[in-house]
């Protein structure tokens, strides 16, 4: 992967806002148990309408916010979405978190 990219990869994970929205989408959401531990929900990769909701009230941040972050990390290609009738469908881009992890390395 280019140095370029890389930079981008890293300026979208820059922002902390969308860092914590990025690791919502990376690691799924989680939702809470009756008493009060984390339980498997389904991940947030499979429709971006239901991400918004609860990206908005988890992360305490507006629709147009959210939707922001949400093309600054797909122009950085981090997550890849696609359109289907009046749904948006993200999913990350493995092969993007893997150059950056190796980069890391």
């Amino acid at each position: 992967m280019k140095q370029s990219n890389l930079a981008d990869i890293f300026k979208a994970l820059s922002n902390p806002q969308r860092l914590a929205l990025f690791e919502l989408i990376y690691r799924g959401f989680k939702k809470q148990g009756k008493s009060g531990v984390a339980e498997e929900a389904e991940p947030c990769c499979r429709g971006v309408e239901k991400a918004f909701t609860f990206a908005c009230g988890c992360l305490k941040l507006s629709r147009s916010t959210i939707s922001h972050h949400l093309k600054e990390l797909q122009n950085a290609g981090l997550i890849v979405c696609v359109r289907r009738g009046q749904s948006h469908y993200c999913e990350v881009n493995a092969k993007a978190v893997e150059a950056a992890r190796s980069f890391l390395k």
